[in-house]
């Protein structure tokens, strides 16, 4: 059994056209031909070959499929939460063409190669888009590294704090350099959630200011020097989870001047918000690292244009009302977690245009540097070799956001919307018949 069916089925070859396609890092005239499901071409606008189907969306952009390297699918049947068809049908409605599920939400944990053949097998037949998966590096696991490999994750996530599962512990400095020494030479990344507990507290008060308070910025760079000793020590590949911390991105500057091989992401929501926002009681705000204040979001945001940041990622993590405890909540005792697959791309664009970066801006930190991260190498840009996973974006459409109480784009306006999705070269819609696969780190189909 094969983690899925064909990526397009066999609708045949593809011509399709945009005044502004997302290529070769810029935006111009341009057209893509598909064959096989990958784009064979990509020309002028005015490109003259035979083709089943075309396609001219005129003024409406091309960019890349999404690749959303930081999603957690929890569980189905758990509480109320999601599964694999919800998760990556909201994938492909914000679209989000490759996800990359994290190894902490679902039972067992992937921290095995029998939990990973449980999870593929959950998985199989139900994806709307591309699936791949992160293992887990746990304390005790360091000899299931190399078989995770060999069943094909595509790296491995490790916290340095509590990840509020029991069966996900974090590890210490020395277990974190001995699990980066197993990955060492592998190409295969660590990728990290850095905040240090010896800098985190118990909120002092129910209110958001004493949730930020409680987890400062101090605690993301204690937690990511730590990772650089580790990435220097073992000379593996380590990657920096939602940045929150805008002052962090001099040092991850410095590393990466110094050789060594650090990467960074952050996530829509430390674009979008700020502390001085969140409404009280609103838990449904509530993530670790927390949202910070305004001159921290725009740190982050001259730390992606600067390069220090490589990438923005949902870290996705869905939970219902009853689960958060709105409205009017304990910021203390609420459960943590932003959903945001299907609205990263058009919040992102709603607060980056302003800020003058481009489309072809977000393909680089949403597309290109997503799929370099996940070792998955046909994923990512519009260029011949590719897998022709390709977005129409309408980028001066406004709409507004409303009863969504989980998220808290709720009420907001957002502006960019997501008109068609490709998939292998075949239009899809969330309500259409599943054709992700299941993908292997180097993008070879995954075994179920």
């Amino acid at each position: 059994m094969t983690g899925g069916g064909s990526p397009a089925g066999d609708e045949g070859t593809l011509l399709i056209r945009s005044r502004r396609m997302v290529v070769d890092g810029g935006v111009r005239e341009a057209a893509a031909f598909v064959r096989d499901h990958r784009v064979e071409a990509v020309g002028d606008y005015d490109l003259r070959v035979d083709a089943d189907r075309v396609v001219d969306l005129g003024d409406l952009p091309l960019l890349p499929g999404l690749v959303d390297s930081h999603v957690h699918v929890n569980e189905p049947g758990r509480t109320e939460w999601e599964g694999f068809a919800t998760a990556t049908r909201a994938a492909l409605a914000g679209g989000v063409t490759t996800i990359c599920d994290m190894p902490l939400n679902s039972s067992p944990v992937t921290t095995t190669v029998e939990a990973l053949r449980l999870k593929t097998r959950a998985a199989a037949g139900q994806c709307a888009v591309d699936v791949a998966f992160w293992g887990g590096a746990v304390p005790g696991n360091a000899a299931s590294i190399g078989p995770l490999l060999d069943a094909g994750v595509i790296g491995f996530k490790c916290f340095l704090i509590d990840s509020g599962i029991p069966e996900f512990p974090p590890l210490s400095r020395e277990e974190l350099r001995a699990a980066m020494a197993a990955l060492a030479g592998s190409g295969a990344p660590m990728v990290v959630h850095a905040e240090d507990p010896t800098q985190v507290t118990e909120p002092a008060g129910a209110s958001y200011d004493a949730f930020v308070a409680s987890r400062p910025p101090v605690a993301e760079r204690r937690a990511i020097e730590t990772v650089i000793s580790a990435a220097a020590f073992s000379g593996a590949r380590a990657h920096i989870v939602h940045l929150a911390a805008g002052e962090c991105a001099a040092l991850i500057s410095s590393a990466k001047a110094a050789g060594i091989a650090l990467s960074a992401e952050t996530c829509p929501h430390y674009l979008f918000f700020a502390a001085e926002e969140v409404p009280p009681g609103h838990t449904e705000f509530k993530c670790c690292p927390p949202v910070r204040y305004a001159v921290n979001r725009e740190a982050l945001w001259r730390a992606l244009g600067d390069g220090a940041i490589d990438a923005i990622v949902s870290d996705h993590s869905p939970c219902t009302p009853s689960l958060k405890g709105l409205p009017n909540g304990d910021f203390r005792t609420a459960w943590g977690g932003i959903s945001s697959l299907q609205l990263g791309l058009p919040a992102v664009w709603s607060v980056a245009r302003k800020r003058g970066f481009t489309l072809a801006d977000i393909a680089r930190w949403m597309s290109v540097f997503p799929a370099d991260l996940a070792g998955l190498p046909t994923k990512g840009q519009i260029a011949a070799g590719y897998d022709a996973d390709l977005v129409a974006f309408d980028p001066d459409a406004s709409w507004l956001l409303h009863k969504q109480p989980v998220t808290p784009y709720d009420g907001r306006t957002l502006t960019g919307r997501v008109e068609r999705v490709w998939l292998g070269g075949a239009e899809v819609t969330p309500d259409g018949p599943p054709r992700g696969r299941l993908l292997a780190r180097g993008g070879e189909t995954l075994d179920a």
